[in-house]
């Protein structure tokens, strides 16, 4: 009981931190973190949704990806992750405005918040939705590194987001996957106390 309330409270703080990461950090100059946040740019230029509502919507379709290959619990972990960071975004957003002092620092901050949010979720058998689902069934099978995976498959969504917003926004989002997905790789990688399902091997039998 201790041990899946431990899992249940890392992934929420994992997802809490990747939600701060995106609203304080890097939405503000419109760098998405990820697949799913590009695409949640996206909806927000084009159709004017709000940035989390936007997520969810990126989300969904990854979701059902999700619950076919991982299974139920997985699956709910990652919800619930979506929704506590799709919430961290709408509160924090409109709420707090902190003094962007240069976009390096911002990028840096937010890659760092970004990355220990990530890496904690994988750890825990969770994920933060969006690339991250694909880039997973593919290291299952490859038995590649996550971190590396996702931002492949991120770069053409950073490259589209960039031609419809900001040419400058690629190489801002390369910049933060380079930091962000090395802090994921360590996390993932280091060896400490097992406190849930670690592996990304979680296909449903």
């Amino acid at each position: 009981m201790k041990r899946t309330l431990l899992i249940y409270v890392c992934t929420v703080f994992g997802a809490f931190l990747q939600g701060m990461s995106m609203a304080l950090f890097l939405f503000p100059h419109s760098i998405p973190s990820g697949g799913a946040a590009g695409l949640a740019l996206l909806m927000n230029h084009w159709f004017h949704l709000s940035l989390g509502f936007s997520l969810w919507l990126a989300n969904i379709v990854f979701l059902f990806f999700a619950l076919n290959y991982f299974g139920y619990s997985w699956t709910i972990r990652t919800i619930i992750s979506v929704a506590t960071t799709s919430t961290t975004i709408s509160i924090l957003t409109p709420m707090i405005a902190l003094p962007h002092v240069h976009i390096a620092l911002d990028i840096l901050g937010g890659s760092i918040l970004f990355g220990i949010g990530v890496g904690l979720l994988i750890r825990v058998g969770s994920s933060s939705g969006g690339m991250v689902i694909p880039a997973l069934m593919i290291a299952s099978y490859k038995n590649w590194s996550p971190g590396k995976v996702m931002m492949v498959i991120n770069l053409l969504i950073f490259l589209l987001t960039a031609l419809v917003i900001d040419y400058k926004i690629v190489i801002y989002a390369i910049i933060c996957q380079l930091l962000s997905t090395n802090i994921i790789d360590f996390i993932y990688a280091f060896k400490f106390q097992r406190i849930g399902p670690l592996s990304v091997n979680l296909r449903k039998k």
